[in-house]
């Protein structure tokens, strides 16, 4: 039967129906009472009030071939809108619209045998049908035109054998195209019970995997963008998972999304997550010996709309919790009730009654860039709990439970932007959520310290400044130059000239308090060798190191020099 521009459209399936609902098993059932039937006309009729029964449709009138044209079937229902007979025989034996008013739809079926056309039946719908809809409404077309035939054949008495055996033949043909209808319909609705139920169990990403191998008998599996594994179901899975080269990989999704559905890659069968353009995921079975068929197909891609619906979701779900993680560390910089900060907190999995550090990151040239707050996400993930986090101007903040492992963060995101030349200040610790203003003023304190010092990458620790806390950086930077060659020039140019380690001995020697055996420790060295660089130092620098003021400016000397000049002779 030829195929009309509505073939695809969808119907609701809602209009009350005279008959019990048809599917195919209905329609063999209705064949047998089609071909016992021996009168045309009454053919027309039956198969005429069971139109009603396939859908929202309804038989406006039937036609039969005569001599003379077209002949309307009697006994149509009175009300009906009139069918135009001159649009009829414009049809010239074709299928084809016809236009009846108060329908957005209505479509002459012709009714053929193997003498040519043998009438009509003109059905008409709010809509057009849809892919099943077509294939019942067809079908029962089909079953008429072949019991028609039939019929046709009994008053003229030409029942030859071997007509008798074509018409079976049709019949036959006809009853299996039912029966591969049926089995179809019985899989994809096998799919779709499969996938709700995975979706009821709330499981995500694991449920569906496991879904679609229950399914294909396949192993089913779903990575990232990047090819990174997040779901396996099914046997043999590989142990490491291979890595591809970000080549490769984007090479790959360019050739998946070009096709409208799953595509074969090697050993794989592809289908991407792409809710609204942008993909969030890969799923994919596993059939190394190309045994997937159409209902594998099938399955594929619903799983593939099942993916995508979840990963969206997990998506918003995400994006929502980031305002409310950003809103909170944001309340508690600028200082904020404890109880609703805590109660804030616990609603997205942050304890703030244990201890915490404030820490601001600064890296140059990625004020702008998203990039750099995911990277101090990830840097700082590997060592603590999920931080809150929050960009103030160019400065990413997070309030993290752990206190940062030395310069290792710093080491972690030089890696991830390309480059060192970023600081980190850190806070001491914060007993309580109204201690994070104090605390994010110390890494503040801290951060600018190390920008306004000679080694301005790296990381500095509040805790680390010393008397330096109280020191005003920035501006007087020259000030401080000066007060250390006035202190330390001698020693400073002594051990640049003989390579020796005059000052940081005098460094390390104060921050010990004075005690021998410590200081000598910290250097590695003999308390005798200690003695006697400090005899050197009293030597070469003419300062008296039992004079209380002189040893102040000493080591308050040897410490700007260490920390804002980055011990630098």
């Amino acid at each position: 039967m030829t195929r009309h521009p509505s073939d695809t459209a969808g119907t609701e399936r809602h209009d009350p129906r005279p008959f019990a609902a048809l599917d195919p098993h209905g329609l063999l059932v209705l064949s047998r009472t089609l071909f016992t039937c021996a009168e045309q006309s009454e053919i027309v009729r039956l198969a005429m009030r069971h139109v009603s029964a396939l859908g929202p449709y309804r038989a406006e009138a039937g036609y039969l071939a005569t001599g003379d044209g077209l002949s309307r079937v009697p006994g149509h229902d009175a009300g009906a809108p009139t069918v135009d007979d001159v649009r009829m025989k414009e049809l010239g034996e074709a299928d084809g619209s016809v236009s009846l008013p108060g329908r957005s739809w209505s479509w002459a079926f012709g009714l053929r045998g193997a003498g040519g056309l043998l009438g009509y039946i003109v059905v008409s719908s709010h809509s057009g049908p849809d892919e099943e809809g077509h294939f019942l409404l067809s079908t029962l077309v089909g079953l008429t035109s072949a019991a028609l035939s039939l019929a046709a054949t009994r008053p003229a008495h030409h029942d030859s054998a071997g007509e008798l055996s074509r018409l079976r033949t049709e019949r036959d043909a006809v009853l299996r195209q039912l029966d591969t209808m049926r089995s179809e319909l019985h899989l994809q609705e096998t799919v779709h019970e499969t996938l709700a139920r995975a979706a009821a169990r709330g499981g995500g990403e694991d449920a569906i995997t496991q879904a679609l191998y229950e399914i294909t008998g396949l192993p089913a599996l779903i990575e990232d963008r990047f090819g990174n594994l997040r779901s396996w179901a099914g046997p043999d899975r590989p142990d490491p998972y291979p890595v591809r080269s970000p080549t490769y990989q984007d090479e790959m999704l360019r050739q998946v999304a070009r096709e409208a559905g799953p595509v074969r890659v090697k050993d794989r069968l592809i289908a991407l997550a792409r809710p609204r353009g942008e993909l969030l995921g890969v799923l994919a079975v596993v059939d190394p010996e190309a045994t997937a068929d159409d209902h594998t197909m099938f399955a594929l891609d619903h799983a593939q709309r099942s993916l995508a619906q979840e990963l969206m979701h997990v998506r918003e779900l995400t994006e929502v919790e980031l305002r409310l993680r950003r809103r909170l560390i944001d309340d508690l910089l600028e200082g904020t009730d404890e109880a609703s900060a805590c109660a804030r907190a616990e609603a997205v999995g942050h304890d703030l009654q244990r201890t915490h550090y404030v820490v601001v990151v600064h890296w140059p040239g990625d004020a702008a860039d998203g990039s750099f707050t995911r990277a101090v996400e990830q840097a700082t993930a590997a060592t603590a709990t999920r931080p809150l986090i929050t960009r103030r101007g160019d400065r990413v903040v997070l309030l993290t439970e752990a206190r940062p492992n030395d310069d290792a963060v710093h080491a972690a995101l030089a890696h991830e932007l390309g480059t060192p030349d970023g600081a980190i200040g850190v806070s001491t610790r914060c007993e309580s959520p109204d201690g994070v203003p104090r605390c994010y003023q110390e890494a503040l304190r801290a951060l600018e310290v190390r920008q306004s010092s000679r080694q301005r990458s790296g990381t500095t620790f509040f805790d680390d400044l010393g008397l330096y806390r109280i020191l005003g950086p920035g501006n007087d930077l020259r000030e401080l130059e000066g007060f250390v060659r006035e202190w330390l020039g001698r020693l400073i140019d002594y051990d640049a000239e003989h390579d020796t380690e005059l000052v940081e001995t005098l460094s390390r020697y104060f921050d010990c308090g004075g005690n021998y055996d410590d200081a000598a420790a910290a250097l590695t060295v003999h308390r005798s060798t200690l003695r006697y660089r400090l005899q050197r130092i009293r030597e070469i620098s003419d300062r008296d190191l039992a004079d209380v003021d002189t040893r102040l400016n000493l080591q308050v000397a040897t410490r700007v020099w260490k920390i804002i000049l980055g011990g630098q002779r």
